[in-house]
């Protein structure tokens, strides 16, 4: 992807070889060969529309998302969808500036590469659920490719249960003292957010201490418990914020639509490789070339986006209208839920932490049933949540209770 000189969004469209036009085309390629070889299964289409001026794009531009998405084969859970992105586009120092060389190795083509791998490994099986594979564009412009695809999901009513992005994904050196950082990745979690988008729901999570979990904190810490399952010796650093200060990534594109969506980034950047025009000064190299991409970092960070979206999409779908009953003062803990639709589910698990804990410290399996006490665990001294359990043990993100009398 670094090879077309520049991915800019308002980049040559018509040239083969160089330019955002031929980078998508190209895209879009890999994912049809990807398509015949699961089968004609990976359904590959463009994602398309006009953006007509804002403060980074200087004329009306379309903004292309290529998009690959593998349907879910259980009735029940076909419905509920799984996005993993990567941004296509690349720049250089001057946001405007869509000429020169950039080549864009680490922002994004790492986290594009990463979700192209995804679809080809992945288009190979079948999941419950429903997969979609995304390589977005305008990023760097605004979020504009992520933005369009999340306002049309929200228009259409679509259950998009979890969106992953990868964005920078190939640096391990830390660039104030040269050492290598290879065993961890951060994924970012938002809590509650700012208040003028604050529903009823978030009022309830704050009244009843529940701050931290939010349906995006849960995505978080299923993520960290996928992590030490599959790839023990690689550290997942839940970042309990939306992003980083002074920057932004798709994921939040699809938190403004209500949607759970975190972001995956390497643990230190380097700041002189990233938005930089390519050139030496002083000794000192600068710009995103694919020389400084660690790529067997790139394949950890893919597995482990791998192993969350193959749990994610063949786990049950979370508990609906989790409660925790509060009609009576006790020092025992009941908990309600609605039953799932899936024919394979095989009962319910509580998961309880004190409430200074980012984890979950302990759990219980409830069996098949929508009602369940935990004895001698005070509702005032603990943090709950409710997840789903197939009969192969996949289990869902939790979900917290909100008070309810019965």
């Amino acid at each position: 992807m670094a090879g077309f000189h520049t991915r800019h969004t308002m980049s040559d469209t018509v040239s083969d070889t160089m330019g955002i036009g031929a980078a998508r085309r190209w895209i879009y390629k890999q994912f049809q060969k990807y398509r015949e070889a699961s089968g004609n299964r990976l359904q590959v289409s463009y994602d398309r529309y006009v953006e007509n001026g804002n403060r980074r794009i200087s004329e009306p531009t379309e903004i292309v998302n290529i998009v690959a998405m593998l349907p879910g084969t259980q009735l029940e859970s076909k419905d509920r969808m799984y996005v993993v992105s990567g941004h296509y586009d690349s720049r250089v120092s001057d946001i405007m500036n869509d000429t020169s060389y950039a080549p864009g190795a680490n922002d994004d083509a790492s986290g594009t590469a990463a979700v192209m791998e995804l679809a080809r490994v992945m288009s190979a099986h079948e999941f419950d659920a429903t997969i979609v594979f995304m390589a977005v564009a305008g990023e760097e412009q605004g979020l504009l490719g992520a933005s369009h695809y999340a306002e049309e999901a929200k228009n259409q009513h679509l259950n998009i249960a979890a969106m992953l992005t990868n964005d920078i994904i190939g640096n391990t050196i830390k660039s104030s003292d040269g050492s290598v950082h290879d065993d961890e990745v951060r994924v970012f979690a938002q809590g509650i957010p700012p208040e003028d988008t604050l529903s009823r729901y978030h009022q309830m999570l704050l009244y009843t201490g529940g701050e931290n979990d939010t349906p995006t904190r849960q995505l978080g810490r299923f993520i960290h418990r996928v992590g030490q399952k599959y790839l023990p010796d690689f550290n997942v650093n839940v970042i309990y914020r939306k992003d980083r200060y002074l920057r932004g990534g798709d994921h939040s594109a699809f938190l403004d639509q209500g949607y759970p969506a975190v972001r995956f980034s390497e643990p230190h950047e380097y700041y002189e490789r990233q938005h930089q025009d390519v050139r030496k000064e002083e000794g000192i190299q600068y710009g995103d070339l694919p020389k400084f991409v660690d790529y067997p970092y790139v394949a950890k960070v893919t597995r482990l986006n791998a192993a969350t979206l193959m749990t994610l999409a063949n786990a049950p779908a979370r508990p609906k209208n989790v409660g925790i009953d509060v009609s009576k003062l006790e020092n025992n803990s009941t908990l309600l839920w609605e039953a799932n639709d899936e024919p394979d589910i095989k009962g319910y698990e509580i998961v309880w932490r004190t409430t200074n804990q980012p984890f979950w410290e302990h759990a219980q399996f409830a069996g098949d049933t929508t009602r369940y006490t935990i004895k001698g665990v005070s509702k005032d001294n603990y943090l709950f949540g409710v997840r789903s359990v197939d009969q192969y043990g996949n289990k869902s993100p939790a979900v917290y209770p909100l008070p309810v009398r019965e």
